[in-house]
């Protein structure tokens, strides 16, 4: 059949979609059927760095509290957003802080490399799991030799596990190819650590191919023997 989301080919008697948009269906759905608190008035957020530039990016509290654990403890625990109505973001653009916004209240955004990572960062502060899964499938399906190693670093910085794997898995397939260049030699000098875990991963991978053909010629070996 063919998914009526993706348009992709799959099996099964399912209702129009494919396993994975089903399952991301339901994610979206319940991420926005949250129930909203009635007794919370207006707010307004502030990107730090564009305060008096860009103004601020209003919201309603019930909102934000039925979306971030984060966002909720400040607004329930009469800290001093809830207290003054204004919420300040910092180190953020208000491009940024405008779409995450929005994507609490519609679960829609449409990324490129800067926002995913952008919002990645604000999820993980804020909490908002189902936001920060959506940036990390962004990141690792734009994955390329290119970006590879600043991908990497991001992805380690904000614990984004399934782009670590996907990057290393791709920087460990290319050493050859990434030792050579400009970004690596900068790696070594700024986090040396990062290099001795990519050399650990590279060596566990060429130490269990060569057991795995070792494995494979002793096989044959035995195979050759009893015939």
């Amino acid at each position: 059949m063919k998914c009526i989301s993706c348009e992709g080919r799959y099996d099964g008697d399912d209702a129009g979609t494919c396993k994975q948009c089903h399952e991301d269906h339901k994610a979206k759905v319940a991420f926005l059927t949250t129930t909203h608190p009635s007794s919370f008035s207006d707010i307004f957020l502030f990107a730090s760095d564009d305060e008096e530039a860009a103004g601020p990016v209003p919201a309603h509290k019930a909102v934000l509290v039925s979306r971030s654990p984060v966002l909720r403890a400040m607004l329930e625990n009469e800290m001093e957003e809830s207290r003054s109505g204004t919420i300040k973001i910092g180190e953020v653009s208000y491009g940024a802080l405008y779409t995450f916004v929005n994507y609490l209240y519609t679960a829609e955004v449409c990324l490129d490399k800067q926002l995913a990572c952008d919002l990645l960062v604000m999820a993980e502060i804020y909490q908002v799991q189902h936001l920060k899964n959506y940036c990390q499938k962004f990141l690792v399906s734009n994955l390329n030799l290119d970006n590879s190693l600043l991908t990497y670093t991001f992805a380690h910085q904000h614990n984004a596990k399934p782009v670590i794997h996907a990057a290393l898995t791709l920087i460990i397939d290319n050493m050859d190819k990434l030792t050579a260049r400009e970004e690596y030699a900068e790696l070594k000098e700024k986090d040396p650590q990062l290099v001795f875990e990519i050399y650990e991963a590279y060596l566990s991978k060429q130490v269990n191919e060569a057991a795995a053909k070792k494995a494979v010629a002793e096989l044959e070996a035995n195979m050759w023997e009893y015939q």
